[in-house]
């Protein structure tokens, strides 16, 4: 069965993850990580995509984001892709392809999903291990969210902003609500999503947005059964 292409509507927040080639490390050192980041602040700024959060994983990335046009997205991904990949190789001493083909995508309706979305990239690195809280990982936005660190370039999305009236009740609400952490079907929820790259949302809000693309949106009921491939 041909690959579906990837889910990309302007306007909707999109839950992205881009993993290295057979899990090997994409990011080394801090210098690696800081050139990412600088990427792609560069490229969002110029493709006009909004980022709300991120995680930088030894082996892989998510984003959350929404794109101002239907091409925003993955042209920032691949204007990422051309320049750190051969500085990569380069700093490392190393040949070859780095990531894991393109990378996924799946998109949200975000009166559901975006903040549980924001706490479960958020948790990524509590979840493999590497921290025992979000707030003691260096490279996420969380604590821009908790106001441990500002990052300008990032844009809260409206749904983060309904959480108080003052930065302070918003930082307040959001720690704890990653402090809650997601039950165990939301977790598989949002990472079977983000690798099948359906679209997340009610009835209504998946009819409404299948008016807007031609792709399908979820799985129909014949094919082949669903992969047993699980997302960090």
């Amino acid at each position: 069965m041909a690959r579906l292409p990837r889910l990309a509507v302007a306007g909707f927040p999109h839950h992205v993850i881009h993993r290295g080639n057979n899990r090997e490390l994409v990011f080394r050192d801090t210098a690696d990580h800081q050139q990412w980041l600088d990427l792609l602040v560069e490229a969002a700024q110029h493709e006009k995509l909004a980022v709300h959060a991120y995680v930088l994983m030894p082996d892989h990335v998510h984003l959350l984001a929404t794109p101002e046009t239907d091409s925003g997205l993955s042209r920032t991904m691949q204007a990422i892709g051309r320049r750190y990949v051969p500085a990569y190789n380069r700093r490392h001493g190393r040949r070859g392809a780095l990531w894991e083909g393109r990378y996924r995508a799946t998109l949200l309706q975000p009166e559901r999903y975006l903040l549980p979305c924001m706490a479960y990239i958020d948790l990524n690195p509590v979840r493999a291990g590497l921290v025992a809280r979000a707030a003691d990982y260096p490279w996420s936005s969380h604590a821009h969210y908790a106001g441990l660190r500002v990052e300008k370039w990032l844009k809260p999305h409206p749904e983060y902003w309904q959480l108080g009236n003052t930065p302070f009740a918003r930082e307040a609400r959001y720690v704890e609500l990653v402090a809650q952490g997601l039950v165990a079907a939301q977790t598989d929820t949002l990472g079977d999503a983000v690798l099948k790259g359906w679209a997340l949302g009610d009835r209504a809000f998946l009819e409404k947005l299948q008016q807007q693309t031609a792709r399908r949106l979820t799985r129909g009921k014949a094919g082949r059964p669903a992969s047993s491939a699980r997302v960090p």
